[in-house]
């Protein structure tokens, strides 16, 4: 029988020692990650010293790292985060299942309950991909800041309820268009963060001819890139005309504008910076019109600016829109107006030696304006052709939507029957518009699977003039729930308008707002246009 030696004994029983407590840390560690007591920086495994002073400490030598984002959580409870008017129906969306049977109405200011309602239930939602319940607080009609909350679910963002609480919101938008301004210095004064100096000043070059320069300063910029369109550009002139024809009491002279105090609405000032310019992109001699002004980039000398050459469709719209603004305008500057109806008048003309390469639409559209404008019957001849040719549908394209409700408006005289029949087909488009925004889980015409603002703000144009017509306390309604759902009451709880609510698009995605697009911005304004002018008459 061997016997080991003490030092032996000892050095065997260090290493042992050593391996035992390296399972032991090993051991220790896993069950501290599993848990979730601590993070690793937080373990004292140096404290677990084997051997001698001064013999070398071995450790795990891991530095586990945790990165994860939490996910955002959105609130159940969808309002209108600016907030509802006094005397307007007032409606909150309770989204998921499970839900509580009451809801209430909380001060934001004292934490009192003011008031409670019943929470009455959805089956099943179109549109969305959760069961949409409602809670109706229209009978609260208290002024101040509120939110509502529920069991189980919590609170919603905050939001007032006071007389007219869009003012300020339907101001920006009006507004966005002085923003957008091209080649002119926007004031500290006037414009505030949004100050600048003039921009795009310098002659363009004609795409097609270098050695051509153009002046075509002036505009409104349709895209970051600070770029001008004309076909954009008529078709939001053409729904801020009609914003101002349809309700022109809720225009003033206090937009805060450089024309401001000139004694002529400052929505027709702002469309006239954009007409001044859409005549520059005119030929004088044949009438043709040019499609946009482009900015490139050239790191040796700076921006350029390219004018692309004469389109069809742009001229056609120019017809349009400058006979349209000629009828609003002539009141203010008969002199003006009738430059803008003969410059209106040459581009139909020019159009129409080219109609394959325009669309039957958009030449009815023009000729309705121009009709209306003058009088004259060849422009008469071809709507009546168009609307006997092409029996009214419904109302999707644009330019038959805006010529029907110029030639319903028309005080020349007009075909009584055509008249009737297109009327018929607009109070079907805003019955349907309206009986989709009913079955809707938000309340309005929108499948937010598949997106579509731009659909849902046309859609809402139509029933717009509708409700101008018929004057529908429905449809009213409809009206305002698409603008809850804009600024709040919608499954992303996001306000889509500048500077609005608790969760801003800005601080989600810049391309989700509605306000930086000008053409949609422009059926905001209309839609906007009817609420403020039901609210100024409350």
């Amino acid at each position: 029988m061997t016997l080991i030696s003490g030092t032996a004994w000892q050095k065997d029983l260090t290493e042992m020692r050593k391996r035992f407590y390296k399972i032991v840390n090993i051991l220790i560690f896993c069950v501290f990650v599993i848990s979730g007591c601590g993070t690793v920086s937080e373990l004292s495994f140096d404290t677990m010293q084997v051997g001698s002073e001064g013999e070398e400490i071995t450790t795990l030598g891991l530095s586990p790292e945790f990165d994860y984002e939490v996910p955002e959580s959105l609130p159940s409870i969808l309002v209108n985060q600016v907030g509802y008017a006094c005397r307007s129906d007032k409606t909150a969306l309770f989204r998921g299942e499970g839900l509580p049977d009451t809801f209430s109405v909380v001060d934001a200011e004292s934490e009192q309950i003011v008031y409670s309602g019943q929470i009455e239930r959805e089956e099943s939602a179109d549109g969305t991909e959760q069961p949409i319940s409602y809670g109706d607080f229209t009978a609260f009609e208290t002024a101040g800041t509120y939110y509502i909350q529920a069991a189980k679910i919590g609170q919603s963002y905050t939001f007032v309820i006071e007389d007219n609480p869009y003012r300020e919101v339907y101001h920006t938008a009006l507004k966005k268009y002085y923003y957008n301004r091209c080649g002119l210095t926007l004031s500290s004064e006037l414009a505030g963060e949004a100050a600048r100096n003039a921009c795009h000043a310098r002659e363009a070059q004609l795409k097609d001819e270098a050695t051509v320069n153009l002046d075509v300063s002036g505009g409104w910029h349709v895209d970051e890139l600070g770029n001008r369109d004309v076909s954009k550009g008529c078709r939001t002139a053409d729904y801020l005309l009609l914003a101002y024809e349809l309700y022109p009491d809720v225009f003033d002279d206090q937009a805060g504008i450089p024309e401001s105090g000139n004694e002529i609405p400052d929505v027709l000032d702002e469309v006239k910076y954009e007409i001044d310019w859409l005549l520059k992109m005119q030929d004088a001699t044949s009438g043709a019109v040019y499609a946009g002004v482009n900015t490139a980039d050239n790191k040796a000398s700076g921006y350029l600016l390219y004018v692309d050459g004469f389109n069809m469709n742009a001229t056609i719209q120019f017809a349009a829109t400058l006979a349209k603004f000629s009828y609003l305008y002539q009141n203010y500057d008969r002199v003006y107006a009738t430059q803008c109806l003969q410059a209106a008048d040459r581009a139909y003309r020019y159009a129409g030696k080219y109609l394959n390469d325009i669309t039957q639409e958009e030449y009815f559209h023009a000729a309705a304006e121009l009709y209306r404008a003058t009088g004259a019957y060849g422009y008469h001849s071809v709507v009546k052709d168009y609307l006997l040719e092409n029996p009214i549908t419904e109302m999707k394209n644009d330019y038959v939507f805006l010529g029907c409700v110029t030639y319903l408006s028309t005080k020349q005289k007009v075909d009584v029957s055509l008249c009737g029949d297109v009327m018929k087909i607009l109070m079907q488009e805003g019955e349907r518009i309206a009986e989709a925004s009913k079955n809707s889980g938000l309340l309005v015409n929108i499948d937010e699977k598949q997106g579509g603002d731009t659909e849902m703000l046309r859609d809402i144009a139509r029933l717009t003039v509708v409700d101008h017509i018929i004057t529908n306390h429905e449809y009213t309604r409809v009206l305002q729930n698409h603008l809850h759902y804009m600024l709040g009451c919608n499954m992303e709880s996001v306000s889509y308008l500048d500077g609005t609510g608790s969760r801003n698009y800005k601080n989600i995605d810049e391309s989700l707002g509605i306000m930086n697009q000008i053409d949609l911005n422009a059926e905001l304004v209309l839609m906007m246009s009817a609420i403020m002018e039901e609210l100024d008459a409350d």
